[in-house]
């Protein structure tokens, strides 16, 4: 299924017409009163975004208000945080709020970039919280992903080997997360904010430096990878990587369902045990009543999955290799070899067993 018309008709618009309309569809379920709040960097992706929705927000009845996360890795970083939570104002957002976060550095935190992403969700929806009344709806946060952006993911994703899910890129919602943007060229986007530029000076979004340090994976990814492609394949190459995230993430959500389906008759029937004991977690032979057996590998890897993070492995932390690895323990002869997981858990066969300990 590919975007909504609403979507393909904004894109057809003046620049800050189609942002509005995307925004607009995207909210269109919500109702008077509910909150919304936007994900803000001061750059012009995002700031696109918040003048988009603090326009469709009062037109609606909804409550927008902006978010601003200070990584605190860049000199002068509360300024420009500052900088844009003001200009959420003037655009005409109920508050903005800065929030500053510690990114850790070093061994074991996945590099700068995975560190800071992983802090700026968490502090993205402490904030969101914060300020809710008894009975409202938990506030929508939106994030100002474009197209260009699903393009780099789905790359990255192909680099890493990652499979089905990885190709899937960014979902367009995620829970409580909404990428109103996501089917809109980044340079449409960029116009729109200078537009926003043009009506007020004061609105002049922030350059950040790391968008083109190369020591960045995804800055290279967007510089010279990408660019590569479209001169060696020609133009197009943004738009069908999007479509193919698109299409990946409706079959893996199918394999992800049909996935549960099997997790759950495995639970009712005893043959998954979270935990047997206060460290042990037991899975017996990877089948279930009533369905198909021997299950296709890609149902099974992803059973197993589900089975490792309930025996206490950090789900951001599980890797394909250590699928693959326990995977082979589970379809191979018993052996005594054991499995190495995050977590500080070991994966072993025992008769036609898998054993989590820790």
């Amino acid at each position: 299924m590919g975007p909504p018309s609403s979507v393909l008709m904004a894109a057809q618009r003046p620049p800050r017409a189609a942002v509005r309309a995307a925004v607009r569809a995207c909210l269109a379920d919500l109702e008077p009163g509910d909150r919304v709040a936007v994900a803000l960097s001061g750059g012009p992706d995002s700031l696109a975004l918040v003048a988009a929705a603090a326009l469709v927000s009062e037109q609606a009845g909804l409550l927008c208000e902006a978010i601003v996360i200070d990584h605190q890795l860049q000199p002068g970083s509360s300024q420009t945080a500052g900088r844009a939570a003001e200009q959420a104002r003037i655009l005409g957002c109920r508050t903005a709020r800065v929030v500053a976060v510690d990114v850790p550095v070093g061994p074991g935190t996945g590099g700068v970039e995975a560190a800071a992403r992983t802090a700026r969700y968490r502090a993205l929806e402490a904030a969101a919280d914060e300020g809710g009344v008894p009975d409202q709806r938990p506030p929508t946060i939106l994030l100002g992903h474009t197209r260009d952006d699903q393009a780099e993911t789905v790359l990255l994703g192909l680099a890493r080997g990652s499979g089905t899910r990885s190709l899937a890129g960014m979902a367009p919602v995620a829970g409580r997360y909404r990428r109103p943007l996501l089917d809109l060229p980044r340079d449409v986007v960029v116009a729109a904010a200078q537009e926003e530029a043009l009506a007020d000076p004061r609105l002049g979004p922030w350059t950040d430096p790391h968008n083109s340090d190369s020591a960045f994976t995804r800055v290279r990814v967007r510089r010279e990878v990408l660019p590569g492609l479209e001169a060696a394949l020609g133009p197009g190459i943004t738009e069908a990587l999007a479509r193919t995230a698109a299409l990946a993430r409706q079959d893996a959500d199918a394999l992800d369902a049909w996935a549960d389906q099997v997790w759950a008759a495995m639970r009712d029937a005893g043959v998954a045990e979270l935990p047997v004991e206060a460290s042990v977690a037991r899975l017996g032979p990877v089948r279930a009543p009533g369905l198909v057996d021997p299950l296709p590998a890609a149902i099974v890897s992803r059973v197993i999955r589900r089975f490792l993070i309930g025996s206490g492995c950090p789900a951001s932390d599980l890797t394909a290799a250590h699928l693959r690895a326990v995977t082979a323990l589970v379809e191979g002869a018993p052996t005594r070899a054991e499995v190495a997981l995050p977590g500080g858990r070991r994966a072993r066969r025992e008769a036609d067993a898998l054993i989590v300990r820790t």
